[in-house]
């Protein structure tokens, strides 16, 4: 048995016949591989949150902005008082440098619940939100509560 330490090295690209299944999936990262995974699973179970979730997440980490929007918007039509769907909704927004929609979305989770305030102080999705002093005040009234 090897040592836990030493793991033998994955084998290389071209230890798997050209063409074969294990070619390709050695070709690809794990964010590609759940985005058309979980695509395929959409596609029979359009209504499954929580691939819904992690489809959007993933989008997010490959930069496609536009396409997780779709997915978020979906989410919360299916989730309406979901309050960490609205967050990543929100979130989104922000993304898409959108803050009218990013801080009406943002206020709609914290009234639904959401509670996370030094989460959302940090979370760099904000970023583009974070000096705008209407986030500041709604982190204000809501934290005080």
């Amino acid at each position: 048995m090897p040592h836990p330490s030493k793991r033998p090295s994955p084998p290389s690209d071209d230890s798997f016949p050209p063409g074969s299944v294990l070619a390709f999936l050695a070709d690809r990262n794990q964010v590609d591989f759940e985005l058309d995974f979980y695509s395929r699973v959409l596609t029979t179970s359009p209504e499954f949150h929580e691939v819904l979730r992690a489809q959007a997440s993933n989008m997010t980490v490959k930069g496609r902005l536009q396409e997780g929007l779709t997915v978020d918007k979906r989410l919360v039509d299916l989730r309406p008082f979901d309050p960490t769907a609205r967050y990543n909704l929100a979130c989104r927004y922000a993304l898409l440098r959108q803050p009218d929609l990013a801080l009406v979305t943002l206020r709609k989770a914290i009234e639904l619940g959401y509670r996370d305030f030094r989460y959302m102080e940090e979370d760099h999705d904000l970023d583009s939100i974070r000096k705008d002093p209407r986030f500041r005040q709604l982190v204000r009234e809501y934290r005080n509560r």
